[in-house]
């Protein structure tokens, strides 16, 4: 058997609490930011809390929310 990637739905009668959804990063213009992959960057660009238009030098890549691999410095 293989484990399912969805998260697993909490039901409010459970005796357990609910899992806590961490806050979504925001991210403002001229940010700069390091990625697990892609290394160093400054945010170029949003998308309202859709994307962000990062430039880490040698290229530019639009990052996806919710910026899993991606932190602030």
């Amino acid at each position: 058997m293989t484990k399912s990637a969805a998260p697993k739905r909490h039901l409010p009668t459970s005796p357990f609490r609910a899992p806590v959804v961490p806050a979504p990063k925001h991210f403002a213009m001229g940010d700069q930011v390091t990625h697990d992959v892609h290394g160093l960057g400054r945010v170029i660009g949003l998308e309202d809390g859709i994307a962000a238009l990062v430039d880490f030098g040698s290229e530019q890549r639009r990052i996806l929310s919710p910026y899993t691999k991606m932190t602030k410095l």
